[in-house]
């Protein structure tokens, strides 16, 4: 969320305008791109609320750990936390290295620090050194995101999913998540968050990303059964549900981009700034009745 006149919702002089309008709205320019995707070489370029995003102290001195924090919803994300007054130290690929710096700049520009952490958390030890590096280096973990996510789209469906390729969503999107959660719990003091990412996928599910979709479900369930369980320590765990967006791993898992997003009713695909609010809120002292919760955020699409 942003207190000042430049908030990616007005021209700065009370005019509030049409969401469907606020940013670029399909066709967009068809392009592909080879796994994970880079942000440079997108057209348009994601906003990540590098112009609008004022902060007003939400998340002061938090330390956070992010995964998944390169770049798209995992970049707008760091950088609302770190203008709200977090510290933060994000995960990324070794291969995702240049956007990584870019998050790490927009992080030490809020004036916050930034540790970025190369790794690949289909590995349990790797998660495991994540988080004992955030320990490492702010003493305890007070807001935990668990954003990183893999997918890749399958024409033939059922047929086209390879054994190797479901272990790898599976290992991304799920075990990363619980072995994050699991690690990092002895180092939750109480008023922590956990926010996941699920997705509209878990409700409706597109059948070429039939195992993303799965993924995606399985998070929106284990991140309500594990509120349930974490309210008793004083930590809670919620999660967002984004539409679609546009991020770097659109041109590289998706054939068609150049329509991406219009099936919403809005119209468009959301920008990564505008799901950051969300992770925000869900994170800070203001949402200290909140746990168990999925906020929406699908531009429209109904969800249960």
């Amino acid at each position: 969320m942003s207190d000042g006149d430049s908030d990616g919702h007005g021209d700065g002089d009370g005019t509030v305008r049409n969401p469907a309008h606020l940013h670029p709205e399909p066709d967009f320019p068809q392009q592909d791109q080879p796994h994970p995707g880079r942000t440079d070489a997108m057209r348009p370029r994601p906003d990540h609320g590098e112009d609008t995003y004022r902060g007003s102290g939400r998340l002061r001195d938090r330390a956070c750990v992010i995964t998944g924090g390169d770049s798209g919803i995992g970049r707008a994300v760091a950088l609302a936390f770190a203008r709200e007054g977090a510290d933060v130290l994000f995960t990324h690929l070794p291969e995702e290295e240049q956007d990584a710096r870019e998050t790490r700049r927009l992080v030490e520009d809020a004036g916050r620090r930034a540790v970025p952490l190369a790794c690949d958390v289909r590995e349990e030890s790797e998660c495991r050194r994540v988080v004992d590096r955030a320990v490492a280096e702010f003493g305890r973990i007070d807001v935990l995101v668990n954003n990183a996510a893999y997918q890749m789209s399958q024409p033939d469906v059922l047929e086209g999913i390879t054994t190797e390729q479901f272990d790898r969503v599976m290992r991304t999107n799920v075990y990363a998540l619980f072995w994050f959660c699991k690690y990092a719990l002895p180092h939750l003091p109480e008023g922590a968050a956990i926010v996941n990412t699920t997705s509209v996928q878990a409700y409706k599910p597109s059948p070429h990303l039939l195992d993303y979709a799965a993924t995606k479900g399985a998070i929106a369930t284990f991140t309500q059964g594990l509120a349930q369980d974490l309210a008793r320590r004083g930590v809670r765990v919620n999660a967002v549900a984004p539409g679609p967006v546009w991020t770097p791993l659109i041109p590289a898992t998706l054939p068609d981009t150049a329509s991406f997003g219009k099936q919403s009713p809005l119209g468009r695909a959301a920008q990564p700034a505008e799901m950051a609010p969300a992770y925000v809120f869900l994170a800070s002292p203001e949402a200290s009745y909140i746990t168990g919760e999925i906020v929406n955020a699908t531009g429209g699409v109904p969800l249960p």
